[in-house]
């Protein structure tokens, strides 16, 4: 065995592990197990639980402070295979194991990949099954001690070998199960198909009758839109010869109206000349008449101007300035003496305003004394009385409170003794429960451990199960969609016949079948083989020919055949630079036969892309990968409903792979999950034991707990009314201490207190006369200063007035002297205007005179004009209505045509569109000139063709609507109903032999049960009684004296019943495991595991540290019984016991080096001895 990369062994080391007994020893920590787990980890162990790991990464070399940690583990074991023990055809098996840390695991069987289960069902014949029994680790006597009876069986099964019987059964019944529902499902389509077979027969008879009627109706229209269409062309020709004579008419009034219109543009010129000229004469005549007016209104406004200004104005004189300035000034100075009268009064009132203020503030100064010696005596007589019941209270208080003082003294000592009881029994229970809190430790420890054991099996196998479902649903899945799709293109045809019986012919099959597709190509493959991908290759001409006679013969359809010796090479290639087809398709049985289909088919990767292709290589057939196929002549593509053989053939292969991986993934799930579950059961049994230890113990604390808070509640209610008396006689000492010092103020303040005397209110009386005499001068004051104010200031208002007058009369009288020289000025200046005026009034009467010569001139040429005008226009209107109604006939006429024609194309595109025939064929064949069938319907309701009838529309037309009429009659038409009929026979008859075939597939499986189960339980019966045999004599020989057997649980149901032991030691009654000692329970399990090896041997065991519980006695008869199976197979231990050590052929030193890494040293004991 080689280990690199495993746990601790970071360096690759070899372990030749020679027959014979091999022990394996060490310090603890060294990696003495890390073997085992290394061999039972090449063996497929998929648990990481059983390696000791929390994930399957961990058995990684994970590296130490002087190594750097690896990235994948790699362990190979190599098993002697002469004696033929494996089935497979070597002398030596090495079986290999690598795991990469990204979790990519790699299963080699000599070198070369295999899978997990190969390796499993290449182990499970020698005895060394997926449950390893033949490797008992650490722990295991114990797991085998607590197993129960059916997890016991599953020893002796996998040692026997009934694993594969097991593996099969359960296929055989996932089979059953699924075949199960297929006959569910092929029952409901029959029902179905049988259902809908019975109206499709009617609608399939309906359908063909309506075929017959439906030709006669295709005829009668044809003929009907032959003679429309003839004679919408006699009527087309004999219209246009029309259209042309109103179309020379029109030129001659288009040539007329030509010449109207060059007349009319001549005379707008001429208007368009004088016209300017004539309103620049009226508009100077206007003007210059303009002019003359105003200068008569000039001429007359300046002789009325200069008389007006010749006249004298007449001046009002008013008052003399100088006297109105005297009487201002006399009226100044008397303001003058008055505001010195008023300042001396001014001063005279703020002399007794002063007075007056300092009166009043002295009167109220007297009033607040008398008033606060009036407080005084009142505060005196009520202070007195409130001072003697203020003594008579605090004395009583004094009293009351040494009295509530002696009280909460006596509860405080009451409570103190509370306290002190409280605290002695909580320190009692504290003792307690620290005693119960020192075992839950282990009990707290060994429950999570359990626990998140349990909780981890479970998440295993309820995940291994969830994949085993959706794998199953996965797999079923993919075989309903690969039998539909089989199904479905499963055509009744020749081409199906042949393929299925050759009858002789040399069928090489079909194309689809015989050729490989790149995946992404298979459409355009599809669209360049076309209808030949569904063709059958035959060998030669000859098989051709006598497959068509077969076919012929009995009548089994028709079938494309290629002949594959005759293909003739295409001329015509693929360029170079282009992506030839045949370069991502494969046949090696039609290769000759591909070139010459598709030697000149390119493809592209869109529609585009091909088009180029064609333009640049017109000869090259070009598909793409879309499945569209483009020539230079021809593009076909689209949408597809359906998908071509070649494409179904792809979908088929791929859905086989995809089925046969789902299998595969099944069965490995399967097997994971009877692990899984086998391990959920054992942490199931020590979750339950873990947690009925920890209740015990959680109820016994609790119990303490709440003896303990109860005395605790008591301490801190003690402790707290303690404190709280504390306080309370805190505060009552301090109350009394503080009322008697009050007391004795209170009786001191008492004796001192005397009489105050009544205030005296004379000298009050007194100021408050004088405050009245002091208002009154005030007052009387206040009124001069108003007067003289007022005085004085009406005097200087007249002032200002007479001033104001003074100045506007000597303005005045300066301005009447301006006016006057300015009147005499404008006088001479209007008589100047008057002369002025007149003369150019002459003047302007002899231009007017000639301005209204120019314009009557003007005028008189311009109405000759415009009458010449509206001559033309009105010939040019008469001309132009002409020629609208020429030109709007001949348009109509032209859109006549126009639809006439349309009528005649549309009539020649229905025909060819609708009957698929062209006008050619319309006129030559269904004319009028040709004669009419005639049809009639027999007896028996066919419809037959009658003798020929010349053509007559109405008669045609009355058969046209006899014809529709009984095609109404029909109702409803299917027209796939024949198709749809002949399809769902031949479904029906296909489905009823795939029933037959599914129930006698069904017998077939359960007798397969039968046979598996009648299999198992001859193996599991003979190979228990051999192993209770040799348990017998095992256990007599551990046990001098002794007794002990192996006994099924249910004896009459050996498929099922589990295995139960009775052991009973020398000396002893009891025979219940559960009731013997460590060391006996060990020797037992160990008698029971020999007893399995010797009934089945396996070509090695694994033992670690199974002897280590057993003392020197017991450990030589363990000894002796190892000893006997060195001759038949190869023991592997794990050992610290140096008896053990002693009967060695050879040990392997495990330790571990400073680094740590662990070191292997190997000693041979012994030589082996010759065969």
């Amino acid at each position: 065995m080689t280990i690199k990369g495993f746990k601790s062994f970071a360096s690759s080391t070899t372990l030749l592990l020679e027959p014979g007994i091999t022990c394996v020893v060490g310090p603890n920590g060294s990696g003495k197990s890390n073997v085992v787990d290394a061999i039972s980890w090449v063996m497929g162990e998929q648990g990481a639980k059983s390696l000791r790991g929390g994930k399957m990464e961990d058995v990684i070399f994970a590296g130490t402070t002087g190594r750097a940690p690896l990235g994948r583990a790699e362990v190979s074991l190599t098993i002697d295979n002469s004696d033929g023990s494996l089935p497979i055809d070597f002398t030596e098996v090495t079986i290999s194991r690598i795991l990469f840390r990204n979790g990519q695991s790699e299963y080699q069987i000599n070198g070369e990949g295999a899978r997990l289960l190969d390796i499993q069902e290449l182990l499970s014949d020698s005895g060394i099954g997926r449950e390893m029994h033949v490797i008992v680790g650490q722990g295991q006597l114990d797991a085998i001690l607590m197993a129960t009876p059916e997890e016991r069986r599953a020893f002796i099964e996998e040692a026997a070998g009934v694993l594969k019987h097991r593996k099969r059964k359960e296929k055989a019944l996932r089979k059953l199960d699924s075949m199960q529902a297929n006959m569910s499902r092929v029952q409901d389509l029959t029902v179905e198909l049988r259902r809908q077979l019975k109206p499709l027969g009617k609608q399939a008879e309906v359908a063909k009758k309506a075929a017959t009627i439906a030709a006669d109706l295709r005829d009668v229209k044809l003929r009907l839109l032959a003679d429309d269409y003839i004679s919408m062309n006699k009527v087309f020709s004999t219209e246009v010869a029309d259209e042309n004579a109103l179309r020379e008419r029109r030129a001659i009034v288009e040539a007329d109206l030509e010449g109207v219109r060059t007349r009319e543009e001549a005379l707008d010129a001429e208007a368009a000349f004088e016209g300017p000229m004539l309103s620049a004469a009226q508009e100077t005549y206007y003007a210059l008449t303009g002019i003359r007016e105003k200068l008569r209104a000039v001429a007359a406004l300046a002789q009325e101007r200069t008389r007006f200004l010749t006249q004298e104005l007449e001046i009002t004189a008013g008052r003399d300035p100088e006297a109105l300035e005297s009487e201002a000034f006399i009226l100044r100075e008397e303001e003058r003496e008055l505001r010195t009268g008023l300042n001396a009064k001014q001063d005279e009132l703020n002399l007794a305003i002063s007075a007056m203020r300092a009166l009043e503030a002295d009167v109220k100064a007297e009033e607040d004394r008398i008033a606060a010696a009036l407080r005084a005596i009142a505060d005196q007589r009520e202070g007195t009385a409130r001072q003697e019941g203020h003594i008579k209270s605090l004395e009583a208080r004094l009293d009351a409170m040494t009295q509530e003082i002696t009280r909460l003294t006596k509860a405080r000592d009451d409570a103190k003794t509370r306290a002190s009881n409280a605290q002695s029994e909580y320190a009692q229970h504290e003792l307690e429960i620290a005693s119960a809190d020192s075992g839950e430790i282990g009990l707290d420890t060994a429950f999570e451990s359990a626990k998140n054991a349990l909780n981890e099996a479970k998440e295993i196998v309820a995940k291994l199960s969830e994949s085993e479902r959706n794998a199953d649903r996965k797999r079923n899945s993919i075989e309903s969609k690969l039998e539909a799709i089989r199904l479905t293109t499963a055509n009744r045809d020749g081409a199906s016949a042949l393929l299925s019986d050759s009858r002789g012919v040399n069928i090489l099959g079909s194309l689809a079948s015989l050729i490989t597709v790149d995946s992404g190509y298979e459409a355009a493959v599809a669209a360049a083989l076309g209808t030949l991908a569904d063709a059958v290759v035959v060998q030669d001409m000859n098989a051709a020919v006598t497959a068509i006679s077969a076919l012929r013969n009995e009548n089994l359809g028709q079938a494309e055949l290629l002949v594959s010796n005759n293909a003739v090479l295409s001329g015509a290639q693929v360029p170079s630079g282009l992506n030839p087809i045949l370069d991502h398709v494969r046949g090696s049985d039609v290769a000759s036969l591909l070139t010459a289909l598709l030697g000149n088919v390119a493809v592209a990767e869109d529609g585009r892309s091909a088009a180029e292709i064609i333009n640049n290589h017109p000869h090259v057939n070009v598909v793409t990968k879309d499945g569209d196929n483009f020539t230079s002549t021809r593009v076909r593509g689209g949408s597809k409903n359906s998908s071509t053989l070649v494409e179904i053939h792809a979908l088929i292969n791929q859905l086989t792979d995809e089925l046969s991986t789902a299998s595969h993934e099944c069965e490995r799930l399967a097997f994971e999950i009877q692990n899984a579950q086998h391990a959920l059961s054992n942490r199931q049994s020590e979750y339950d034991q873990a947690l009925s230890r920890l209740n015990d113990s959680d109820a016994r604390i609790s119990a303490l707990t709440e003896q303990l808070a109860v005395a605790g509640q008591n301490i801190k209610s003690a402790n707290a009314e303690v404190e709280r008396l504390d306080i309370a006689i805190t505060e009552a000492s301090n109350e009394r201490v503080s009322d008697e010092r009050e007391l004795e103020i209170a009786k001191s303040q008492l004796g001192q207190q005397g009489e105050i005397a009544e205030p005296d209110h004379t000298g009050t009386e007194a100021l408050r006369e004088k405050l009245t005499a002091a208002r009154s001068v005030e007052v009387e004051a206040r009124l001069a200063v108003r007067t003289s104010e007022e005085r004085v200031n009406s005097i200087a208002e007249r002032a200002q007035a007479l001033e104001a007058a003074a100045a506007s009369e000597r303005i005045a009288n300066e301005n009447a002297i301006i006016r006057r020289a300015k009147r005499s000025e404008g006088a001479v200046i209007s008589q100047a205007i008057g002369e002025a005026a007149y003369e150019t009034l002459v003047h302007i009467e002899r231009s007017i005179a000639k301005a209204n010569t120019e314009r009557t001139r003007l005028e008189e040429s311009k109405q000759a004009r415009e009458g010449e005008t509206l001559a033309v226009r009105t010939r040019n209107r008469e001309l132009t209505q002409e020629l609208d109604q020429l030109t709007s006939s001949v348009h109509r006429d032209e859109l006549a045509r126009s639809e006439q024609r349309l009528r005649i194309e549309a009539l020649a595109t229905k025909a060819l569109e609708e009957f698929g025939v062209d006008v050619d064929t319309l006129q030559s064949e269904y004319g009028p000139h040709r004669d009419v069938p005639t049809f009639f319907e027999t007896e028996d309701g066919q419809i037959v063709e009658g003798e020929h009838v010349p053509y007559r529309r109405d008669q045609q037309e009355k058969r046209l609507s006899q014809t529709e009429k009984q095609l109404n009659l029909l109702g409803k038409i299917n027209p796939l109903a024949l198709e749809e009929y002949n399809s769902v026979e031949d479904r029906l008859k296909f489905l009823t032999e795939q029933l037959e075939d599914l129930k006698r597939t069904k017998k077939d499986l359960l007798d397969i049960v039968k046979e598996v189960d009648d299999r198992v339980q001859s193996i599991f019966m003979e190979a228990f009684n051999e192993t209770e045999k040799h348990f017998k004599d095992i256990f007599a020989r551990l046990f001098p004296g002794g007794e002990g057997r192996l006994i099924l649980t249910n004896p009459d149901d050996p498929l099922t019943t589990g295995v139960d032991i009775e052991a009973r030691p020398p000396g002893k009654r009891v025979k219940r495991l559960s009731l013997l000692s460590g060391g006996e329970k060990s020797l037992t399990v160990v008698a029971m595991l020999v007893a399995i090896f010797k009934s089945r041997p396996s070509p090695f065991y694994i033992l670690d540290e199974v002897e280590a519980a057993l003392d020197d006695v017991n450990l030589q008869r363990l000894l002796g019984v190892l000893e006997d199976l060195r001759a038949s197979s190869q023991l592997i231990i794990i050992t610290h016991q140096k008896r053990t050590m002693e009967v060695a052929d050879a040990l392997y030193g495990v330790t571990m080096r400073g680094d740590g890494v662990t070191e292997v040293i190997s000693q041979r004991l012994r030589e082996n001895e010759p065969a």
